[in-house]
């Protein structure tokens, strides 16, 4: 017999991703929900902007087929995925003659996609291929599972993987799922995407999924209609200054409007900057682990910058890895070809810095024009040189730098009451952590809803 689940009134600051995953769950449980989001627009570090008259997002992102519990809600707002997102198999594909591979995974059962596009990538010497089977076989020896965590350099150094093979398949993969670079980044979270990717029994598992709407269609404004068809009520430009703990264990917010709401419960589904000083405000002895947890993150940023060109503009596939080179000023990782995700941006292209501070550095000028001589170069392109405008966006806190043993706070604050969730926190099981994605935000959000859910909200932990 399915428990019975009392009906309460909470609050969730915060429409990021995070957020919108937890507002939907509670909805959906039949619970009473008003979100609180700061901005004008939803989506948190993944949203729309508009630059130019041309709608955009705050960074290019990629998905994959193991983002299982960000596909479900998708699905659950009434949205059709297929017709939001371009799914491509598993592949590292450079450029012809830019000094990259061409690494392509057929729709072959799992794991025989791996080894018959391994057996035919080109770009790769027989003792980097070799070293990457071996690679694969450990791990999958393993479990993917490390539980001395050391740095995702000093894990490739160990399986004796060639400069070749890091620097064109797993420092890039690192860059892109962890956002940190490999020799700070944790090994372990490294393998835990991995294993959910490389490693599922499921080909479709390390599909890439690169969204065809903006980042804000694809899930947050799908989810604040959910949240109001549910009866719950969704307040941009709101934001929350102070949290009250009432002497009768409910909650009430201080947002510049004081309609008397008092809520149940509350999941703070900001970021971990913005969490700490509403929790600091508290002065509870009880958040002093959460607090000094969320206050020791190292900021990584990500930066995008998008190239207009003339409509007739067109990459011969939707997106390319770029062997990224600072010293020659090469500092695109990969390009995107935004018009064969929406017809209307045909001749914009948009291209991924991850730990993009250095590069940053340089200012928007003359990055942007190193990035437009990079394609030039590598595509064998000489008009991509002279874009006719770009737009650089860099999320100078886009992600926290995913360290090896880094201690993360979990969905329980230590106050009844009050939950916390993004791509910040932990799973009780390390072996699932994830690294500052989407994914972790949306998996993160639903785990609050489900501690309200089954009453664990209403213990201290």
């Amino acid at each position: 017999m399915a428990k019975h689940i009392v009906k309460q009134r909470y609050a969730v600051i915060g429409a990021g991703w995070a957020g919108c995953a937890a507002a939907m769950e509670l909805a959906r449980a039949g619970h009473a929900v008003t979100v609180y989001e700061a901005a004008r627009t939803l989506g948190g570090r993944a949203r729309r902007v508009e630059r130019e008259n041309t709608v955009l997002d705050n960074g290019q992102h990629i998905l994959l087929g193991a983002y299982t519990e960000t596909l479900r809600l998708i699905k659950l707002t009434g949205q059709d995925p297929s017709a939001l997102i371009l799914t491509l198999p598993l592949q590292m594909r450079y450029p012809a003659d830019s000094g990259g591979m061409d690494f392509l995974a057929p729709r072959l059962p799992a794991p025989l996609h791996l080894a018959w596009a391994l057996l035919r990538a080109k770009g790769l010497q027989r003792a980097d291929k070799l070293a990457l089977m071996r690679f694969s076989t450990a791990m999958r020896t393993m479990g993917w599972q490390l539980y001395n965590d050391c740095s995702v350099t000093e894990l490739l150094q160990r399986f004796d993987q060639t400069d070749r093979l890091n620097r064109l398949m797993w420092h890039p993969l690192c860059l892109a799922a962890l956002n940190t670079p490999p020799e700070r980044a944790s090994a372990r979270v490294f393998l835990n995407v991995l294993r959910d990717s490389l490693g599922a029994s499921r080909r479709r598992a390390s599909d890439m999924l690169i969204p065809k709407a903006n980042l804000s269609a694809l899930l947050p404004e799908a989810a604040a209609r959910y949240v109001e068809q549910h009866g719950g009520a969704v307040r941009t430009g709101a934001k929350v200054t102070a949290l009250h703990a009432l002497p009768d264990g409910r909650w009430r917010l201080d947002d510049g409007v004081d309609d008397g709401e008092s809520f149940d419960g509350v999941i703070v589904a900001t970021s971990s900057v913005q969490a700490a000083s509403l929790l600091q405000d508290l002065h509870d002895a009880r958040l002093a682990d959460v607090i000094n947890r969320m206050q020791a993150f190292t900021p990584e940023a990500i930066s995008t910058c998008y190239l207009r060109y003339d409509a007739s503009v067109r990459l011969d596939l939707p997106f390319y890895a770029l062997v990224d080179a600072p010293e020659q000023q090469h500092w695109g990782q990969f390009v995107f070809d935004r018009g064969q995700l929406d017809a209307s941006q045909a001749g914009l292209l948009a291209v991924v810095i991850s730990a993009s501070g250095p590069a940053a550095e340089q200012g928007h000028g003359p990055l942007a024009q190193a990035i437009a001589a990079q394609l030039a170069q590598v595509l064998q392109r000489p008009e991509l040189a002279q874009p006719a405008w770009t737009q650089l966006i860099t999320e100078k806190r886009a992600t926290f730098a995913c360290t090896p043993d880094l201690a993360r706070p979990g969905n329980a604050s230590g106050v009844p009451g009050l939950l916390l969730a993004g791509d910040y926190t932990a799973n009780d099981d390390r072996t699932q952590d994830y690294p500052a994605t989407i994914e972790a935000a949306v998996r993160s959000g639903v785990a609050a809803a489900r501690m309200v859910n089954t009453g664990k909200a209403s213990k201290q932990t």
